[in-house]
């Protein structure tokens, strides 16, 4: 195969430029609300990462994952889906669930897997997932949730339902078997499904050119036979429409497409990670330049969209949100020990006789005293 000056795989596709306007070739145009909308998601996880990870700090929390550096992926696609699309996100996608309506205390609360957790503090700390905005639990081992998604889009493609399913995966999950499975399968079967790589040039310590000697990671996509695109990912517009038209393709039964959106992680890869030990300062600063955040609201003040007065009382808003919501939950107590035995059989079908010997040893025994 030969691969063009122009290949969608090797160019990086762009619509916001550095003085805050816009390619008019390829701007998607969207309504002022929805791009204030956009902007409020991407502001609002940006705030909450930066009081949670305060909260770690000072003990509150046991480990939070920030996605610092790159709010633009998430937010994009969250709002190039529909409601009934199937999100499989990896470490940095939670904030899909929000934009979808999620409570957030309830999305706060498992972090702190407390009792108003729905998982019933059975998963790590960053690890939400919620059936109500069709957005699957992940897994901390490296890639599963890629397969996952495109085996959803095959039982939809299936049904003959025109649900589109999407899966993201970091730099580091490419070199997985987990990766190869997905995308020989997605070739293959051609499911509704959109592959969404957040190539944010770490894996954990690890750099994208100890990963692949690759020129981009979306040739790969040539490789299995799928349609691939590299775009930048700290570019909320550009990554919206190339989300946006994949998402299209997928429903109208036209394949899956693999997405490498080029981005980089601006804070730790986790709270127990320091970042120092591998990477140098002036990278770090050197992308903080090209803050999604930023590139976005310099956009918006240009098409007079935003303003100082809009931008204060949208902080003030997500202030208050934050706090009402903290208010709710982080006194809550630990989930009770009789949801231990929860969940395991389905409601309908009692518990056998061994669970339910463990059931009754377990709450003979006396409870913890306050505060342990």
């Amino acid at each position: 195969m030969t691969l063009s000056a122009d290949d969608p795989t090797l160019g990086l596709f762009q619509v916001l430029r550095d003085d805050g306007s816009a390619d008019p070739e390829r701007d998607p145009f969207l309504e002022s609300t929805m791009l204030l909308a956009m902007y409020r998601q991407m502001l609002r996880i940006r705030r909450i990462d930066e009081r949670m990870l305060a909260k770690q700090r000072q003990g509150k929390i046991g480990f939070f994952g920030t996605i610092t550096g790159q709010e633009a992926t998430p937010i994009a696609t969250a709002f190039a889906l529909e409601a009934r699309d199937w999100v499989f996100p990896a470490l940095r996608e939670s904030s899909i669930m929000l934009c979808r309506g999620f409570p957030l205390s309830t999305w706060l609360a498992q972090v702190y897997g407390n009792s108003a957790d729905l998982q019933k503090g059975r998963q790590m700390p960053s690890h939400q997932a919620g059936r109500a905005v069709n957005q699957v639990g992940w897994s901390s081992c490296i890639g599963p949730q890629v397969p996952q998604a495109v085996g959803a889009a095959m039982a939809a493609k299936r049904k003959k339902d025109d649900v589109v399913c999407v899966g993201f995966l970091g730099d580091g999950a490419t070199s997985q078997p987990d990766f190869h499975a997905a995308m020989t399968f997605a070739a293959i079967e051609k499911p509704p499904v959109v592959i969404v790589c957040q190539n944010n040039h770490w894996s954990i310590s690890v750099p994208t050119a100890k990963q692949s000697a690759s020129k981009t990671l979306a040739i790969k996509a040539h490789a299995y036979g799928i349609r691939g695109q590299r775009v930048d990912g700290n570019d909320v517009l550009a990554t919206y429409r190339a989300i946006k038209e994949a998402v299209d393709r997928a429903r109208r039964g036209e394949g899956p497409t693999f997405v490498e959106c080029l981005t980089y992680r601006i804070g730790p890869h986790s709270s127990s990670d320091d970042p120092t030990r591998y990477r140098s300062n002036d990278e770090v600063a050197a992308w903080a330049k090209r803050d999604p955040i930023v590139r976005f609201e310099r956009y918006l003040r240009r098409a007079e969209i935003l303003d100082d007065a809009k931008q204060a009382s949208l902080e003030a808003e997500l202030e208050s949100e934050f706090e009402a919501a903290i208010a709710a939950i982080e006194t809550l107590p630990p989930p009770s020990r009789e949801s231990l035995f929860e969940d395991i059989y389905a409601p309908s079908a009692p518990l056998p006789w061994h669970l339910k010997e463990q059931q009754a040893q377990l709450l003979a025994l006396p409870t913890a005293p306050s505060g342990h």
